[in-house]
């Protein structure tokens, strides 16, 4: 933004030293992330930057690091790079396996969060919802509560779920959670709803419930009302909600220390794992590879607002 021509000397200075004052904010924040993206290629086995990459020398950067994202846990890692090559790395490799993990329960996980949010934000978005309040704080207390407390409860009762259904009076034939995909999926969506309720509610805030009556009014039924005139207008702010339960899940990593058995390892766990049993730059690789996927969807939801925006006709700036 440029100085108006008629802003006095001090004025000027004030907007100069705003924008220090932004850029350095701006820097403190990024910095920790963009220093890891030239460290993935580092030809070195260390976390530092060598001399030849202080130099630019070609020979002190390499892909050896995203390489071993698919060679690591091979049978036979140094063979021809054939189909049965392929083969074995989508099969052992421990890097594609937690990959496969992490993305096949943050599709399912999102797809339950959100649609158990949305239809949560549909009613607490109602005025004659009794005691709206209280119950929008308790579906939101997972983001508030702080995640270890969270983890260790879902912990014990999906360790023995029925155990706690039957004080209710209830004599449910279940078995354990704990270890399971099932189980994972829905620690997932508990920390997922949240997510999906604030961004749908935030949509909400703007719809203009004459719509619905006027629907109603030419005689269509309640279910065609919500798939024809409500689920257009909030789709933006359903799809921004199912963005961040996604990456919720997979980027979370205690609850799946906690639930998890050997089989559930996600792309955070085996970081965790890979920091704990080996250090070895190949975390990098994918740190770096997890920030690009991050940007995207980041990208993706700021088209989306910009577009619910042209939708109820408020001009993004």
């Amino acid at each position: 933004m440029a100085v108006p021509t008629y802003a006095s000397p001090l004025e000027r200075i004030w907007h100069y030293a705003y924008i220090a004052i932004c850029a350095a904010i701006f820097f403190f924040l990024i910095a920790p992330i963009v220093v890891i993206i030239p460290l993935s290629f580092n030809a070195e086995p260390y976390f530092t930057f060598t001399d030849k990459m202080l130099s630019f020398d070609p020979e002190g950067y390499s892909m050896r690091w995203y390489d071993s994202l698919l060679t690591f846990g091979m049978t036979a890692p140094d063979g021809p790079r054939d189909l049965s090559w392929w083969g074995d790395a989508w099969a052992n490799a421990k890097w594609v396996q937690a990959a496969k993990n992490s993305i096949i329960i943050g599709i399912f996980s999102t797809i339950l969060a959100t649609v158990l949010g949305t239809l949560a934000a549909l009613g607490l978005s109602r005025p004659e919802m009794p005691f709206r309040r209280a119950i929008m704080a308790i579906l939101i207390s997972p983001m508030i509560v702080p995640l270890i407390i969270t983890a260790t409860g879902m912990f014990f009762f999906y360790s023995n779920p029925c155990e706690l259904l039957t004080l209710f009076g209830l004599d449910p034939q279940c078995g354990r959670l704990a270890g399971t995909y099932l189980g994972v999926i829905f620690a997932h969506v508990t920390l997922g709803i949240p997510f999906v309720i604030i961004t749908v509610t935030a949509t909400l805030v703007g719809f203009d419930q004459s719509l619905n009556r006027a629907a109603a009014s030419l005689g269509a039924s309640p279910r065609r009302t919500f798939f024809k005139v409500t689920m257009p207008l909030i789709l933006p702010g359903v799809i921004s909600g199912a963005l961040f339960a996604f990456v919720t899940s997979f980027d979370e990593v205690v609850a799946v220390l906690f639930i998890a058995g050997p089989d559930q390892q996600t792309i955070p766990r085996q970081m965790w794992n890979g920091i704990r049993e080996q250090i070895s730059p190949a975390i990098l690789a994918v740190a770096t590879l997890l920030v690009v996927f991050s940007i995207a969807l980041l990208t993706t939801v700021e088209l989306l607002r910009r577009r619910s925006e042209r939708i109820r006709g408020v001009t993004p700036h």
